[in-house]
C-alpha cells in the first residue's frame, strides 16, 4: 500500500492546478476548487501546517485521482494528457 506524505496545501493546489483545476472562490481559510468536467474540491489553507491525512485522502477521492495519480503529478513536473480527463 503507498503511503500518502505530509504536505503542504500550497502542494496541493499546484497540483490542482496542474490537472486543470482553477480557484472558484474562498471563504476564510477554505479553498474551494472547480474543474471543468464537473468536479470540485475544497482545499483547506492554514499558513504553512501540513494537511492532514485524512483531508488529504477525501481531497484526493474529490479530484477523482487514485493516490498513485496524485503522488505521480506531486513528483513531476509535467502532466501527461491521460491525467486530464
Amino acid at each position: 500500500m503507498i503511503q500518502i506524505p505530509s504536505v503542504k496545501a500550497r502542494q496541493v493546489i499546484s497540483v490542482l492546478k496542474r490537472l486543470g483545476f482553477r480557484k472558484h472562490h474562498q471563504v476564510g481559510s477554505h479553498a474551494q476548487f472547480k474543474h471543468f468536467d464537473g468536479r470540485r474540491t475544497t482545499v483547506p489553507v492554514h499558513g504553512g501546517k501540513d494537511i492532514g491525512k485524512k483531508t488529504l485522502k477525501s481531497i484526493i477521492n474529490d479530484s477523482g485521482l487514485t493516490k498513485e495519480e496524485f503522488l505521480a503529478v506531486l513528483k513531476k513536473k509535467s502532466v501527461s494528457n491521460d491525467l486530464i480527463r
